[in-house]
């Protein structure tokens, strides 16, 4: 049976609050497994409004309705309002999750100081900001951490090591490259292992393979305007023919306003015959698969502004 890994970025004070337990509630309803992956440090989302000069960060915030999903107090955090710490006030939510049963992991610190800086920091800022995540996890959780997931799929070479010397056996740090289309630009992407500074890496990497709700939102593809008429059947078309896939979602779009999308998802998948699994899940059913090793790569995919970690094309390996 083919699986269906879900992975959830929980990118914000209000997402922790409200929209990761909306999910956890629409996940039992369907019997679905997911893994929850947590900002643990300060809110600072305001200092995304840095990025207004970056190409196509406009055009994502005028398809994707950003105030609207995000709120506008959301918005102001670190710029007009003290950014709240999220794993100090939204312990009780986190756990609730871990109560329910999910998995849960570690998504960063500081979202925004983490996505717009990483790639270009060294090994100590960037051991810093994972073992702050890591010793937080541990305090909220009362257990270490197993798994990552990166936020806004940033990386640099220190990180991966990193999760490495954590002893973490797999993550899902990156993307697969994707056509204009949203299908996989590689049939054989999937999971595989990086080389960080001459090395072959342990930690086996999970790739989302799917392009998110806020990629396609507001888009024409093949003539048509993606919206939320027609946007569970766009994704769906691209899982028809059953493979395994990861695909990321957020609680602060599939769990406030766009849940009923996601439920859609979710009966839609199921309809398909998929296994709706968590990353540990998909996990027993790869590790003692020969896999790739790639190299650390970036990319830029379609509906999405700025380069992010990318599994390579074959040829490329």
């Amino acid at each position: 049976m083919p699986v269906l890994t879900l992975k959830i970025d929980v990118d914000t004070y209000r997402g922790t609050r409200e929209g990761a337990l909306n999910l956890v509630r629409l996940l039992q309803k369907h019997q679905a497994n997911a893994t929850f992956l947590y900002s643990l440090g300060p809110d600072h989302t305001g200092w995304a409004l840095r990025r207004a000069l970056r190409p196509g960060f406009f055009q994502k915030v005028s398809r994707t309705s950003v105030v609207e999903h995000y709120g506008i107090k959301t918005l102001m955090y670190g710029v007009l309002l003290p950014g709240p710490d999220i794993g100090k006030t939204c312990a009780q939510q986190m756990r609730a999750a871990q109560s329910a049963g999910f998995e849960c992991g570690i998504h960063t610190w500081d979202h925004v100081l983490w996505q717009d800086n990483v790639r270009k920091r060294d090994a100590a800022w960037t051991q810093k900001q994972l073992q702050r995540s890591f010793d937080r996890f541990r305090d909220v959780f009362g257990e270490a951490p197993k798994t990552h997931g990166a936020a806004g799929w940033q990386m640099n070479e220190h990180a991966f090591a990193q999760l490495d010397a954590f002893g973490f056996a797999y993550a899902s740090d990156g993307r697969c490259m994707l056509t204009e289309r949203g299908e996989l630009a590689d049939r054989n992407a999937g999971p595989h292992r990086l080389r960080a500074f001459g090395k072959t890496l342990s930690c086996i990497q999970l790739p989302t393979t799917l392009p998110t709700l806020d990629e396609l939102l507001g888009r024409t593809i093949d003539g048509v305007v993606i919206d939320e008429s027609n946007i569970a059947r766009t994704i769906l078309d691209l899982t028809a023919s059953p493979r395994d896939h990861v695909f990321t979602l957020h609680a602060e779009l599939e769990g406030q306003k766009l849940a009923p999308i996601f439920e859609q998802l979710l009966e839609g998948w199921k309809a398909q015959g998929y296994d709706l699994v968590s990353m540990a899940d998909y996990y027993e059913k790869v590790k003692d698969a020969s896999l790739p090793s790639c190299p650390v790569t970036w990319g830029e995919l379609p509906g999405r502004s700025g380069a992010l970690i990318v599994q390579p094309p074959a040829s490329r390996q």
